[in-house]
């Protein structure tokens, strides 16, 4: 089943691994369209929503988080065209926010990071984002030397000669201007003169531009100035990169300072202090929206205070003092035709209503998500009403629907009064439409709740369930098979040749011996392989015959059990060996197995519980020999020695700190190397104790753990 029409929330771990690789590849290339070519094949409300969907899956199963994770990746590669220029301090994109109560979140993160109460004493600016091309302008003793693109984040393109012929930015700066300055903004194209340059291009017969970001970009990329020159840029300034000396100590006070240097700001910039002045000034921006001479998607927010952006400090690739709130995605009517379910590896029935053709922000939609059967009724994840009662989902409905969130829309209500007669109410599954099994939602046992998810009872019984946990299994995060794709996974499950069919993992490895036994088919006979496919296939299948502990751990599809915590397992218990028996010893929750498997940072009771049942499982424990009969497991590396004093050392905090705030001691602590967990165990290293301390410091110093008080980690650290 396609993860992209599974809903966030009802994503299971395997699921949202296999989705975040798919978004990773999907972002990766409209960002090497949108920044290094200018010509972008989505319009930006769906690229937003492809980019806020991986956001929401790496918020909702953080231990997924990919090494190319577009959260982690700014713009895309600089143009070979252009000579390159490293950024003296990389070039960071923002998060986005979507709604006020998304707003709220971000402010209420900051005050709770810096350990102080919400009473409106920070301000923070707010001003238009700029749909523009990124810029960082480099002056040395007073002198434009040279300007770059945001590029990858790191290094950008060298434009210079076609910065030059802004008239708007300054080739020089006021004696009194620091040695070294970076001035970062945005270069746009204005409204107006986009208008004129297509009614120019039509006029001499050429074809027009698409929008005025794409011209912008386009013309500053131009091998010859002079057709720079022609196309009428404009700048905004709006932050800095290096700098020898700070010229202000606020936002708000910079950009001041920029407006003296004779660099144009934005007029719409404001300080405010309370989440109602902030949200009023972003709807008075957006009600100025159409009559701006320049295109804005949304208002930026940042904390005045330099000092406390420098405390906020940065994630791996967006500041925590700053976000961008997003101006709404598009909407747009439509009828249910009808409602499909897919089921997926974990069994998950998902409802998807398929629409008659509609354009939602530049893009025609066919299909929505509808979540869960809970969903279709109204009804929210909490229990609570989301439409009103009588708003069930129905074929023949017409329905609102909104690009936002997710890959593909969502259905955020039924107009009512075009319900026709003959709408028909849509009876959710007890049986797997894929196999025939019940279909069951879960009962929570601490909360008692039902589990919003329907879920198929057949496991691997269920083809949906056990084609999807192959493919799984061969991913790329996993054990990365090259030449078994979706196709060819769906191939050798239903061959009913047994020298070729594939129903479980172990199969693979057995492939090449099956078909060498003069089968009645052989796999280089049919169409769509070949002998050199084939012998590549199998090339490919020996190359993992040894593979790597995290990698076995990660592609069993224990439930809950993503790339990050499958490299957390590993590292804690070093070799297969330890960690399977580790997890049979932990099915006694009374056990020291049990206490070890929590202890452990990043794993937590539900993921804990997830991998015991695994391993309780008589089927998973037979595949799993099998699979070892076949492959070797790599035990894992040791983690790599640092300079400093508290890298690889497990570190608990725990008492009311007084200097910093728990999240900027965790942050500090996992900067150095070091791995934060929330219990102490025999395997603390060192516990930090504030005032008011007592389980935590009580048993680390029974177990005879290291402990120290806020002012010894400073000066264990060096801090």
């Amino acid at each position: 089943m396609s993860t992209e029409s599974v809903a966030v929330e009802d994503l299971t771990l395997e699921d949202a691994a296999a989705e975040l690789e798919r978004l990773a590849k999907a972002l990766a290339h409209h960002d090497a369209l949108y920044h290094g070519k200018d010509a972008p094949e989505i319009s930006d409300a769906e690229y937003d929503a492809l980019k806020r969907r991986n956001e929401e899956i790496e918020a909702r199963f953080p231990e997924l988080i990919r090494a190319d994770s577009p959260s982690r990746k700014v713009g895309a590669a600089p143009s070979a065209i252009f000579q390159q220029i490293t950024h003296a301090r990389p070039m960071l994109s923002l998060d986005n926010v979507f709604s006020d109560e998304d707003v709220r979140d971000f402010i209420s993160s900051v005050y709770r990071f810096l350990g102080l109460l919400p009473d409106n004493s920070i301000a923070f600016t707010a001003e238009p984002k700029i749909d523009g091309l990124s810029m960082s302008l480099r002056y040395e003793n007073g002198r434009l030397v040279s300007a770059a693109t945001r590029g990858d984040g790191t290094t950008g393109e060298n434009v210079t000669a076609n910065i030059r012929t802004i008239k708007e930015i300054p080739q020089t700066l006021p004696s009194d201007a620091p040695a070294v300055v970076e001035v970062r903004g945005e270069v746009y194209m204005a409204k107006s003169d986009f208008l004129a340059l297509n009614e120019q291009m039509a006029a001499e017969g050429k074809q027009t531009y698409v929008n005025p970001r794409n011209t912008a970009a386009g013309s500053l990329r131009q091998l010859d100035p002079t057709i720079t020159a022609s196309r009428k840029l404009k700048f905004f300034a709006y932050a800095w990169g290096e700098i020898s000396e700070m010229p202000a100590d606020t936002q708000f006070g910079m950009v001041e300072v920029f407006k003296r240097w004779s660099f144009p700001v934005n007029p719409l910039m404001q300080r405010l202090s309370s989440i109602e002045a902030i949200l009023d000034h972003y709807n008075d921006i957006g009600l100025k929206r159409p009559d701006l001479n320049y295109d804005i998607d949304g208002v930026v927010y940042k904390v005045d205070r330099l000092d406390l952006q420098q405390r906020l400090g940065f994630r791996s690739r967006s500041p925590r003092w700053a976000t961008a709130h997003k101006f709404p995605a598009e909407q747009a009517f439509t009828t249910v035709e009808n409602i499909d379910i897919q089921v997926g590896r974990t069994g998950a029935l998902t409802p998807v209503a398929r629409l008659t053709p509609v354009t939602v922000g530049g893009v025609v939609v066919t299909n929505a998500t509808l979540h869960n059967a809970d969903y279709i009724e109204g009804i929210g994840n909490s229990g609570e009403r989301i439409r009103e009662e009588e708003h069930d989902i129905r074929i023949g409905d017409t329905v609102i629907v909104q690009r936002a969130g997710d890959v593909i829309p969502q259905v955020l209500d039924v107009v009512m009064e075009k319900r026709p007669a003959t709408a028909e109410r849509y009876p959710f599954p007890k049986i797997c439409p894929v196999c025939g099994s019940h279909a069951v939602r879960e009962r929570n046992e601490k909360s008692g709740k039902l589990d919003s998810v329907t879920r198929c009872t057949g496991g691997f019984v269920c083809r949906a369930q056990a084609v999807e946990h192959l493919k799984h299994f061969v991913s790329r995060n996993a054990f990365d098979i090259e030449g078994l794709g979706s196709k060819q996974i769906d191939f050798f499950f239903e061959a009913e040749d047994p020298a070729l069919s594939i129903k479980t993992a172990p199969d693979i490895f057995t492939l090449e011996k099956r078909q060498s036994g003069s089968p009645l088919t052989k796999l280089e006979n049919i169409d769509g392989f070949g002998k050199v496919s084939v012998r590549k296939l199998y090339d490919a299948i020996n190359d993992r015959r040894q593979v790597a502990l995290h990698r076995l751990i990660y592609a069993l599809g224990i439930r809950h059990v993503g790339e990050t915590t499958a490299k957390l397992l590993a590292r804690s218990y070093g070799s297969y060996a330890a960690f399977s028996e580790a997890m049979k010893a932990a099915a006694d929750t009374s056990s020291e197995a049990w206490s070890d498997l929590n202890t452990i940072d990043g794993i937590g009771e539900v993921v804990a519980r997830a991998i015991i049942e695994f391993y309780k499982e008589p089927r998973n424990i037979d595949v799993v020999s099998r699979l070892l009969e076949q492959v070797t497991p790599l035990d894992a590396e040791a983690p790599v020695s640092s300079s400093s004093p508290v890298a690889g050392k497990t570190v608990v905090f725990t008492g009311s700190l007084e200097k910093m705030t728990r999240d900027e001691a965790k942050a500090m602590a996992e900067r150095l190397g070091a791995k934060v967990a929330g219990s102490v165990s025999k395997k603390t290293d060192l516990l930090v104790a504030g005032p008011g301390a007592g389980s935590k410091l009580e048993k680390a110093r029974e177990l005879g753990v290291e402990t120290t008080d806020e002012d010894g980690w400073f000066v264990l650290i060096g801090g």
